[in-house]
């Protein structure tokens, strides 16, 4: 039921729990030169569609909900298009998470075949370049549909956001025709269940907020992630097998990015232990209606499993400050060496809009 543990190790020793992080090099460089080849590869008539301004609107315009969407569908590509930006998409994800959003995105092809609905489409799945890719540049991109939404920003040729990180799977268990078996998400419902069904009387009166779970996750869609109530389990409250539960659940999250970037955030979350707290709503058997999440001091993970019977999962990472590299942007933005009459017409519309001066 819980998968073996892949970058994040835990250690039950007399010190405590020890996380070790497997090292991993700077993904950026590599992601450059794979976006660059992307847009190179593409057709001069194609090229503007794919590639936006680095502060334009659309960047933080996201959702998971089939819709249209500015950037290349998959199904508008060449095979050589496709070549190249599935090429991108193998340079910004693990293996695992890598095997995870095709999953997802066929998906789609046991929608169609219930509804019959153009939307379920496996085609429409778009890759978005914003701005110029360089190893020493600042730019992001996007890949984004149904139930995927992955956002990475890179910042003076270094990559300082990966989230929002939404991944979502309907059915998450498919109970019929050629996919029959397949649950595209099935660790972060099996390690989660496992975790609160662990649990004592009185941890479980902590952690189980109320017997009914919301329709979805809670901060949805929004550009900045609210920070939750203050409740459920510590970290400290739990044994240390369930805290090693805890912190596989966290990882599986982690490991859907390339090693460097669940290195950091795995680095990040051994800081915040103290603060950490684990919160259940729902029941806690398969089929019933259930939702959790985990939040730290600067991080929210959410997860939701209620509509269609409870066979359909919303999973989320979120940074309270980082989501779209933010505050990093603001910083540099504030030191690089111009002035705000020498931005151009892009960035000054950007920090006009932006509280801080800078999304």
């Amino acid at each position: 039921m819980i998968r073996s543990v892949r970058l994040i190790v835990c250690v039950l020793a007399s010190a405590g729990l020890a996380l070790r992080v497997a090292e991993g090099p700077e993904p950026a460089p590599t992601m450059a030169k794979a976006a660059s080849a992307f847009l190179a590869a593409l057709d001069s008539s194609k090229r503007p569609k794919a590639n936006l301004p680095f502060n334009s609107e659309e960047r933080l315009n996201w959702h998971f909900v089939p819709r249209e969407r500015l950037g290349l569908p998959i199904e508008g590509m060449s095979s050589e298009e496709r070549h190249a930006a599935l090429a991108l998409l193998e340079t910004s994800l693990s293996e695992g998470g890598f095997k995870k959003v095709d999953t997802i995105l066929h998906l789609e092809e046991v929608l169609f075949a219930i509804e019959g609905t153009a939307i379920r489409d496996p085609g429409l799945y778009y890759f978005t370049v914003f701005g110029q890719p360089s190893e020493q540049g600042t730019w992001g991109w996007r890949y984004e549909g149904h139930h995927i939404s992955l956002n990475w920003t890179v910042v003076s040729g270094r990559l300082v956001a990966s989230t929002p990180q939404f991944l979502g799977a309907n059915p998450a268990d498919v109970g019929d025709g050629p996919q029959k078996g397949t649950r595209a998400l099935a660790a972060e419902e099996d390690v989660g269940r496992a975790l609160v069904k662990s649990l004592r009387a009185d941890q479980r009166a902590q952690a189980v907020l109320g017997s009914d779970a919301p329709e979805d996750i809670l901060t949805g869609s929004s550009r900045e992630a609210a920070i939750q109530a203050d409740r459920g389990i510590p970290y400290e409250k739990l044994t240390q097998d369930q805290q090693g539960l805890l912190l596989s659940l966290i990882q599986e999250y982690a490991s859907t990015q390339v090693r460097s970037v669940a290195q950091v955030r795995l680095a990040r979350v051994k800081a915040e232990l103290p603060s950490l707290r684990f919160a259940w709503m729902g029941g806690l058997e398969k089929g019933q209606g259930h939702y959790y999440r985990i939040q730290g001091s600067t991080f929210l993970i959410e997860y939701d499993n209620t509509q269609d019977n409870a066979n359909h999962i919303h999973c989320v990472w979120r940074e309270f400050k980082g989501d779209w590299g933010k505050d990093l942007l603001a910083e540099h933005y504030r030191t690089a060496p111009h002035h705000a009459d020498s931005l151009s017409h892009d960035q000054r519309a950007e920090q006009a809009h932006s509280p801080t001066g800078i999304q």
